[in-house]
């Protein structure tokens, strides 16, 4: 019997290589056609053939790997595309999306690369590569209070040109210098003005788009439904987002940032304790991070480290008052206190050193690369002092997983969970990032250090959201699932898509099966299909 199991399993295996083998090399004949399609779909005014990238091409693997954040998916074994394409002009992207869509390949769309699991960029099926970074324009206009900005441009390049027309206005956004406009914006985005001004979709006005016809369409032409979906929704399941039109915000000639460290021998957990109880409540313009990690002492021992990183909208002295009222155990001090310009506390955030010109968040490369992982979770009511401190011991135990806790409240509090797709609004009290960053290579250690994270996403089960467990969309995480490019069940695509959505999901659904009833835009995780809407494709 067990040898009959193993014939079956052998045979079964050798089955699933051949159609793998089978399907690349079909692939392959059909490269050149695809080619061909996307060649005839060229304008002669804004000729496509110098942003096409095929592995024949010496410099494939150069653009290829220019924006892959995550080492981990830039494996010689990672799937690669079998063609690139840096589009140049909008017409280009209409030319993906009309050859994509003819030749039932699937298309992944990249703007910064900062993507967790690789999705934009890494399929088992065979996909080309639809990059967005050339497409990086940023017009801003201050006497409106507005800039269109196109989805190839990084938070960085966005953060400069705004500073170069004004010292009292933003946009409330990442605090990561490097990730693309296209990803952060459609898929919500945050940062540490979000307590006052809401995520980044919250201040989109306008938007271009090319949709699964291949038709360009503002928000007029595209109508409030598939508006409302890009806005949080990940824009990479409806549409190509070519450019979003965004709110500026009003921010102080002078804003107040500090870090402080405490440790376990510093009263670390009174202190925590004390920030769950008043950083959701504290006004709008304090944003206080707090970051977990596991260090050890000047004994030479294990302990947990509090780091408290904060962006106040104002001074010192009025950060202290307002500190030593509501935040007392902190011990927050005058020297503790950085007084700076809102786009110099963008490098602070950042760890760049403050006496370093704004210039530098032109640079499209992140300081560092790393392995990683990166899990989610929301907290709607404080963790009492006891479990505190088994979560210390937990993180002890496991080392390598910090943890950041970004506080709610405010803004974010106000505005209605349907307003856009995201919808974890009030009731939250903060969103947990889970990291474990390495930097060694291969599956072994990928494996070690994806089950560190795991397990204390799985420790701190208790004291979540329950009902579903609510997870951030752009904390890309594979482990929640796959809709396997819209051939897995319904239901269970739903089961995820409701962590994400809540609510918000079944508009979503409705709104996709409307806009893309073929599913030109799939990838894993992508909103599916209504039921009787999949088109399934033998060759997919």
């Amino acid at each position: 019997m067990g040898k009959l199991k193993a014939v079956v399993v052998v045979t079964m295996i050798s089955t699933v290589l051949l159609s793998i083998l089978w399907r690349a090399t079909l692939h392959l004949e059909d490269n050149e056609s695809f080619v061909r399609c996307l060649l005839d779909h060229s304008h002669p005014s804004h000729p496509i053939s110098s942003a096409i990238y095929t592995p024949k091409s010496s410099s494939f693997s150069s653009v290829l790997e220019s924006y892959i954040r995550n080492l981990r998916f830039n494996e010689s074994s990672t799937p690669k595309p079998f063609l690139i394409l840096t589009a140049l002009h909008e017409s280009h992207i209409q030319a993906a999306v009309t050859c994509g869509k003819s030749h039932g390949v699937q298309m992944k769309i990249r703007s910064g690369g900062h993507d967790y699991e690789g999705l934009s960029y890494v399929s088992t099926l065979p996909f080309f590569l639809l990059d967005m970074f050339n497409l990086r324009s940023i017009d801003v206009d201050i006497e409106t209070e507005t800039a269109w900005v196109q989805t190839g441009a990084t938070l960085g390049e966005v953060f400069y040109r705004i500073a170069e027309k004004s010292k009292t206005h933003g946009f409330p956004a990442g605090v990561c210098p490097t990730v693309g406009v296209g990803g952060h914006i459609s898929g919500a985005g945050y940062g540490n003005m979000m307590r006052k001004y809401g995520v980044s979709a919250d201040n989109v006005l306008d938007a271009l788009i090319i949709d699964a016809n291949g038709r360009l369409l503002d928000r007029q032409s595209m109508g409030e439904d598939l508006f409302w979906a890009i806005r949080g929704g990940g824009g990479a399941s409806f549409a190509v987002v070519l450019a979003y039109k965004i709110k500026l915000v009003r921010v102080p000639e002078t804003v107040t940032v500090f870090q402080v460290d405490r440790t376990l021998e510093e009263d670390a957990t009174d202190i925590v304790d004390q920030w769950q109880h008043v950083a959701y409540n504290l006004p709008q313009e304090l944003f206080i991070r707090l970051m977990l990690d596991v260090v050890v002492n000047s004994s030479g021992e294990k302990t947990l480290r509090a780091s408290f990183v904060s962006l106040f909208l104002g001074d010192s002295e009025s950060l202290l008052s307002i500190m030593k009222e509501r935040f007392p155990k902190l011990g927050l001090s005058k020297s503790d206190c950085i007084e700076t310009s809102w786009v110099k506390s963008v490098l602070f955030w950042s760890n760049i050193p403050l006496e370093t010109d704004i210039q530098v968040l032109l640079d499209r490369t992140p300081q560092t690369l790393d392995y990683l992982k990166r899990k989610s979770d929301y907290v709607r009511e404080p963790i009492p002092k006891a479990g505190l401190e088994t979560l210390w011991k937990k993180m002890m135990e496991l080392e390598k997983p910090r943890m950041y806790f970004n506080p709610y409240g405010g803004k974010m509090a106000e505005i209605a969970a349907e307003e856009i797709p995201f919808p974890h609004r009030a009731g939250n009290l903060w969103k947990i990032q889970y990291l474990a960053n390495w930097n060694e290579a291969g599956i072994e250690a990928a494996n070690r250090y994806i089950d560190l994270t795991r397990r204390l996403h799985e420790f701190m089960t208790p004291f979540v959201s329950k009902n579903p467990r609510q997870a951030f969309l752009n904390y890309r995480d594979a482990d929640l699932g796959s809709s396997s490019h819209g051939k897995a069940s319904y239901s269970e695509a739903r089961l995820n898509g409701m962590k994400w959505f809540m609510g918000n999901f079944d508009r979503l659904v409705q709104i996709k099966t409307e806009v893309d009833p073929t599913n030109v835009f799939s990838y894993e995780q992508s909103i599916p299909l209504l039921p009787h809407q999949v088109h399934l494709d033998d060759d997919m």
